[in-house]
């Protein structure tokens, strides 16, 4: 009797399922290992550099201008018309150098009216010295007479007191002697201090007088003032750098009127971003980039406030000035904050900022592919910035915007 026996192409067909689906599960286990393809960069279009260990020197930068150390300001002291204009910006002039001639009647008049009167108070003077002076006079004459009187008087007294001891005249005869020589007595104490009196009152009205003519004399030499600075000169040596008066104008009292500069000592006014101006202090190292020179210097002054988002730091030149340099030339400013020894340093990224944690791309040996990695910034310079961990001496990174590139951990390069 025959056996059945089970079909062997049945057996084969769940052989070959079973391997495939085998086959199926490593592959995708394999596929799933692998990472996902990196985006290609144009190579030439990226900024890299390498990290380096030493000394990295920090530094602000900022642009600014030129601008004389003593600039002179010419103000108006009166009013006045513009009569003529003597000089022009731009000439050489001395501290005696005419600039402008003004006028003003009023100016005269009032020049002429201290004059009189400080003449009518010395006339004043003449004739209260004359008046006072006579009146010493009479009063040193009333003073002789009283005095002559006086002797007199006691002469008769003494005279009068030896004829009673006799019997020659009565009691009230002496009686009347003492009285009258009492009298002067009393009129001649009376009569000095009078004298004194006038003597001290006469040096209390001449000096009151003195004073007024004082007064008035300085206010003459005031007014005269006034019409002398209708004349206006340069007063100090220099450039004259303005002077826009046009002839038959009106300026008020304290109206710039013209400057003047020295262009031989100039200093460099530099403009810093505030957030990095805190760790600039007076007396740092600058260099001054004049576009035909560079000119070192140091820092002189910060100033206290910001203004629109910058700080005016002043900085002294120190070196001779090329040629060009003039006030007003645009320049560029470079402060030396401090040195940094023996520390990682590279280029600053395009979007990294001191102090802070970023993800940089570092390329591998072969320079074909970057992979990102987590870099700590510290303190940062003008071109350079501190590594504090996440490189190592030697890594090359790429500093472009790779923003784009968010997304992707690793890059290729071609």
């Amino acid at each position: 009797m025959d056996i059945p026996r089970p079909s062997t192409k049945k057996r084969s067909r769940w052989i070959l399922s079973g391997a495939g689906a085998v086959v199926l599960l490593v592959m995708t286990v394999a596929l799933s290992k692998f990472e996902p393809a990196a985006p290609t960069v144009e190579g030439a279009g990226v900024w890299r550099d390498t990290v380096e260990r030493g000394t990295m020197v920090r530094q602000v930068r900022g642009p600014g201008t030129l601008v004389p150390e003593q600039i002179r300001y010419i103000s108006a002291v009166t009013a006045g018309r513009v009569e003529r204009v003597l000089a022009q910006p731009g000439i050489t002039v001395a501290e005696s150098t005419p600039l402008v001639v003004l006028s003003n009647p009023d100016v005269q008049l009032q020049a002429m009216e201290a004059q009189r009167q400080q003449a009518g108070a010395e006339a004043s003077l003449a004739n209260l010295r004359a008046q006072l002076e006579n009146n010493r006079l009479t009063q040193e004459a009333a003073v002789a007479t009283v005095r002559a009187q006086s002797r007199e008087a006691q002469r008769q007294l003494t005279l009068s007191r030896q004829m009673a001891e006799r019997g020659l005249i009565a009691q009230n005869e002496l009686k009347r002697a003492e009285d009258n020589a009492e009298e002067l007595t009393a009129r001649l104490e009376i009569e000095q201090k009078r004298l004194s009196f006038i003597e001290q009152s006469t040096k209390a009205q001449l000096a009151a007088q003195d004073a007024e003519i004082e007064r008035l004399r300085g206010l003459a030499a005031f007014q005269q003032n006034y019409i002398r600075s209708m004349e206006v000169t340069a007063g100090t040596s220099g450039v004259l750098r303005e002077l826009s008066l046009q002839e038959g104008q009106w300026v008020n009292p304290g109206d710039r009127l013209a400057v003047v500069v020295q262009p031989g000592r100039l200093k460099a006014e530099l403009r810093i971003p505030e957030t990095q101006a805190k760790d600039i202090i007076v007396g740092q190292r600058a260099s001054v980039d004049t576009r035909n020179g560079i000119v070192p210097g140091r820092v002189v002054r910060i100033d206290p406030a910001v203004e629109n988002g910058t700080v005016t730091v002043d900085v002294a030149l120190e070196g001779a000035l090329p040629r060009g340099a003039r006030p007003d030339l645009s320049v560029d400013g470079t402060i030396e904050i401090e040195r940094l020894e023996n520390v990682l340093y590279v280029g600053r990224p395009a979007y990294g900022q001191a102090e802070s944690t970023v993800g940089l791309f570092r390329l591998d040996e072969q320079q074909e592919e970057a992979r990102r990695v987590n870099v700590q910034l510290g303190r940062s310079s003008v071109n350079t910035i501190e590594i504090r961990s996440g490189l190592k001496e030697g890594d090359v990174v790429i500093l472009s915007d790779m923003s784009a590139w968010d997304s992707a951990d690793r890059v290729r390069l071609k």
